[in-house]
C-alpha cells in the first residue's frame, strides 16, 4: 500500500475548489424560506412585539395554526401580509 503525503499547497489547493463548488451549490438553488414559521420568527420578520402578534390573531389580521402548545403561521399569509400592508403600515 503506498502512502501519499498531502502538502499544505495540496489542502489550500482543496479549500479552494470546496468553497468555489460550495458557492456554485448556494448560488444556483437558493434557500426556499419554510412553510411553516414560529412565532418568534414572525415577530422578527415583522418586527413586531408579542403583544402585536397576539393582537393580530386575535382580530383574524395573521391566519395560524396550533398543534399542541406551539402556534404556527404560514410563510405565504406571512407574505401576502407585508405586502399589502407595506413596511410603514404595520
Amino acid at each position: 500500500m503506498a502512502t501519499e503525503i498531502l502538502t499544505r499547497e495540496d489542502l489550500a489547493v482543496f479549500k479552494a475548489e470546496l468553497f468555489t463548488e460550495l458557492r456554485e451549490l448556494i448560488t444556483s438553488h437558493p434557500a426556499q424560506p419554510r412553510k411553516w414559521l414560529k412565532s418568534y420568527e414572525v415577530k422578527e420578520l415583522l418586527n413586531i412585539s408579542s403583544g402585536t402578534l397576539q393582537n393580530m390573531r386575535i382580530n383574524g389580521t395573521l391566519s395560524y395554526t396550533k398543534v399542541g402548545g406551539l402556534i404556527f403561521y404560514d410563510y405565504a399569509d406571512i407574505e401576502k401580509l407585508m405586502t399589502t400592508t407595506g413596511p410603514n403600515k404595520r
